[in-house]
């Protein structure tokens, strides 16, 4: 397909995550095999997230970028990225506390994980509840590649090519009611593969399962998206398998992981990190270099792949993570240092 103008979150290249000559080769999507679904092709639960939905071969599939018809492309902010994420560290630097609170600890704690079979459930204030299973999570909808700039409340940030869905799309095939101002989310609950489920003091004191929730307007915008893979292959156990919720213009911790529950509510539903520190952790938790955490300064960022642990080569926060022209329109006239 001939995009001649990009939709508005296109902000990313390929050669802003790894080099193009390399990440190029996974530009074509694979058409699932049309006789296989994707779980009989994997023979262990750590193979999940090595499944390549990208192949250096012609797919009859034709691999779909974005076609939204956008009345206006935005003169973007010219920003300084310098190198780019590696993809060893966005699938090894990872906050799941389900698999313990140390950055290494999902990758080392996870990859048993079973990812197939799964349920994912629409549910609430909808004409037409679904449940997915595993299959039809890669099936529903073409899948697109979005670049997203992902930055973490403890003032860290990479650039990812997620592979999925909006979340948009999900919602208007259940048919979302009149009653409907926001929608939740649920994190898998097995305390027997998530040893943080298990052991509180393991899992950061979270009250688990895990739960997030966006209003509808937020989860409505294109910009939210589902993800069942990156860089080209399925989700690695460890960043959230079979599929979790990426909001880029929010902390990541709003981005929930393993989603296993999505219903549409007429009220605010609860959220985690809200409930363990309301004082640190606000529902809406958009990006604002004005508004620090009360431990440390929101102004900057550390771009992971940039120097080491301890390089103190930062780049300025913006405003939305930078997709304020976009989701800006959503909170006109809403304090965002009271709704933090």
């Amino acid at each position: 397909m001939l995009i001649k103008k990009k939709p508005l979150w296109d902000k990313f290249s390929h050669s802003d995550i790894t080099p193009e000559s390399v990440y190029l080769q996974r530009r074509q999507l694979v058409k699932k095999l049309g006789l296989l679904g994707t779980g009989a092709l994997l023979t262990t639960p750590a193979q999940a997230g090595l499944w390549d939905l990208f192949s250096n071969e012609k797919s009859n599939t034709a691999f779909k970028q974005s076609s939204l018809n956008f009345e206006q492309q935005t003169e973007y902010n010219k920003w300084i990225y310098g190198e780019s994420t590696p993809e060893a560290k966005v699938i090894s630097h990872n906050n799941f506390y389900e698999f313990g609170t140390s950055k290494t600890d999902p990758i080392e704690h996870a990859q048993s994980f079973k990812v197939n079979p799964w349920q994912l459930r629409i549910e609430g204030e909808v004409e037409r509840p679904l449940v997915l299973d595993y299959d039809t999570l890669f099936s529903l909808f073409p899948l697109q590649e979005r670049i997203y700039n992902f930055r973490c409340v403890e003032a860290w940030s990479m650039v990812i090519p997620w592979i999925g869905f909006s979340l948009a799309d999900i919602l208007k095939k259940a048919g979302v009611t009149s009653k409907a101002t926001h929608v939740a989310f649920e994190t898998l609950y097995d305390p027997n593969q998530m040893p943080g489920q298990k052991n509180r003091f393991v899992g950061g004191g979270i009250d688990y399962p895990y739960v997030e929730g966006l209003t509808l307007a937020e989860a409505m915008t294109d910009l939210t998206f589902l993800s069942v893979g990156l860089y080209g292959k399925t989700l690695p156990p460890q960043n959230g398998a079979p599929i979790r919720l990426v909001v880029p213009w929010k902390y990541g911790f709003k981005s929930i992981k393993s989603v296993v529950r999505i219903k549409v509510m007429d009220r605010q539903p609860p959220t985690s990190w809200n409930r363990l520190a309301p004082s640190e952790y606000g529902f809406y938790a958009n990006v604002n270099p004005n508004v620090d955490h009360p431990r440390w300064s929101q102004a900057t960022e550390r771009r992971i792949g940039q120097g080491g642990l301890f390089s103190a080569k930062r780049i300025n926060t913006l405003p939305f993570n930078g997709y304020g022209d976009i989701v800006g329109p959503l909170y006109k006239g809403l304090n965002l240092k009271v709704n933090f």
